[in-house]
């Protein structure tokens, strides 16, 4: 099991490899899959084993943030890096969203948005019937809330008392081009789970203390599915992407490349010094 500190450090060369990869291809969602890379780093270190047969799942069910698990993935050694300038290229292994086919270690393909979600429910139902102990994680978008398959996949989970399974919502409170609840508004949030029968846990999605203690809490959690309602930040690590929707979807241009590897590079030294 790796510590907060060591985490952090992954979860910034998953940055770097994010913006190599967004910018080789000249196209990507990079700010949702820079909000998510915190989130997807802890659980994918810490939780799951790709050595077992049976293990924890892992379903991004906001699939436009696949460069988050690409990176990851890369990180773990099962994918090249020398792949990324394919991201998203016909015949690549790298495809915009998640596609189990390319790389079985992708637990769902996904891409329209409260898919991904309702494929979680079902493996964890599946997990609970055969009595396999580990949990399915699934990553949500704050804009992803407003598809009404969400709902229906909430309510079910809940009656069917999944607590094997862990929604996290990545709430960095922008869609493609408004703020989130603009579009449609999710608020109260954390209330609305918890009167669907859910266990709720807020925390700041880019605090790695957090994650852990969080991802701790949920696997205690009985009867009931968890929601982890994580505040996060598009874009978060790039100075000129944070808060931007802009860069909900955009090449870079190599002066962008620059100056976000600058911020990368910056960061990883502080974190250097830290441990």
């Amino acid at each position: 099991m790796k510590d907060a500190k060591q985490l952090k450090l992954i979860a910034n060369r998953n940055r770097k490899r994010i913006i190599e990869m967004v910018y080789r291809a000249g196209v990507g969602h990079v700010g949702g899959a820079l909000s998510a890379t915190d989130l997807l780093t802890a659980i994918y270190e810490n939780e799951v084993d790709f050595k077992e047969s049976r293990r924890t799942r892992v379903v991004l069910s906001k699939g436009h943030a696949v460069p988050a698990v690409y990176a990851e993935l890369a990180e773990k050694g099962i994918i090249e890096e020398k792949l990324f300038p394919t991201f998203r290229q016909i015949d690549s292994r790298l495809q915009g969203h998640p596609y189990t086919c390319d790389i079985p270690e992708v637990d769902a393909t996904t891409g329209l948005l409260g898919q991904g979600f309702s494929m979680a429910v079902g493996m964890a139902a599946v997990k609970k019937k055969e009595q396999d102990p580990h949990k399915v994680y699934a990553i949500a978008g704050d804009g992803e809330m407003q598809e009404g398959q969400m709902w229906e996949a909430l309510m079910a989970a809940a009656h069917y008392k999944l607590d094997n399974l862990v929604l996290i919502i990545d709430y960095n409170k922008l869609s493609s081009s408004h703020p989130t609840n603009e579009i449609i508004n999710l608020e109260p949030l954390a209330e609305k789970m918890r009167a669907f029968n859910y266990h709720v846990i807020e925390i700041d999605g880019h605090d790695m203390e957090q994650i852990l203690a969080a991802i701790k809490e949920a696997k205690a959690v009985n009867g009931m599915p968890v929601m982890i309602l994580a505040d996060t930040v598009k874009g978060k690590g790039i100075r000129f992407m944070e808060h931007i929707p802009k860069w909900h979807s955009s090449g870079l241009t190599e002066e962008e490349y620059r100056a976000a590897m600058e911020d990368l590079a910056r960061e990883e030294e502080e974190l250097a010094h830290e441990i």
